[in-house]
């Protein structure tokens, strides 16, 4: 076997070890052999505590005043309408007693309608979009709602083996009350096939965290002859939270 079955195969098998061990984890595995590069990145050595306080002076810092309303919209930030299947993604941001999130900044970015970011490093041959840069952020209402207006992301392909393909999947981060607080995850689209197939997805060995990544198509937030509409919370602790994608 060769490529995407070989990969299924040793996920099944990690994947069947791990349920006979009577192990379910909601989080990914940092060490995890099918995703290559987990491998080579995970940490080996214990972490080095820092001054938080530090690291705040030194890093970015945005007020609500620097939050435009029109950050949320992808599909309106250039002259021309991007190419695509123009999709609604919203949501609540909410602690693990289901209390919401007030006030957080919600940042999103994704590759286009073709399965291709703007970034020096992808240069598989897929068409960019000049109308398309992939990249949004909103603060959470009272409510812990945000809602953004995008294109459906295409899956694109990474060299993790032969013929290896990721998911359509929007990456989504969370900062907390500060930037030491930074929550990074992904958000997937229901009825994907390459879910299956894919190491990353796959990295979280628990069946009902995974299915905790994958947003709800909703007819509701769908609107007529203009977008589709997915719904998809973030829930920061406890027993239901959202599976992280930890720093390597």
């Amino acid at each position: 076997m060769t490529g995407q079955a070989e990969i299924s195969a040793e996920i099944a098998a990690i994947q069947t070890g791990y349920r006979a061990a009577g192990i379910a984890e909601s989080q990914p595995r940092l060490d995890y052999p099918p995703y290559r590069s987990s491998v080579l990145r995970h940490p080996r050595h214990p972490l080095h505590l820092t001054d938080p306080e530090t690291v705040e002076l030194t890093g970015p810092c945005f007020g609500e005043t620097d939050v435009d309303a029109a950050d949320a919209d992808l599909t309106a930030r250039h002259t021309g309408a991007p190419i695509g299947e123009r999709t609604v993604v919203t949501g609540r941001i909410l602690d693990g007693d289901g209390r919401p999130v007030r006030r957080q900044l919600v940042e999103i970015w994704q590759a286009n309608a073709s399965g291709r970011y703007i970034h020096h490093r992808d240069q598989h041959p897929a068409p960019l979009d000049p109308n398309f840069t992939g990249v949004g952020r909103c603060l959470t209402d009272d409510d812990g709602r945000y809602r953004f207006t995008t294109i459906k992301p295409g899956p694109y392909p990474w060299r993790n083996h032969h013929n290896a393909w990721r998911p359509a999947h929007i990456h989504f981060s969370v900062f907390g009350s500060d930037f030491t607080q930074r929550m990074i995850t992904q958000m997937y689209f229901p009825g994907d096939p390459l879910l299956a197939l894919d190491p990353i997805y796959q990295a979280i060995t628990d069946q009902q965290a995974r299915d905790r990544l994958v947003a709800s198509y909703d007819h509701d937030i769908t609107s007529h002859e203009w977008a589709t509409g997915y719904r998809w919370d973030v829930v920061l602790t406890g027993a239901a939270a959202t599976p992280l994608q930890e720093p390597r």
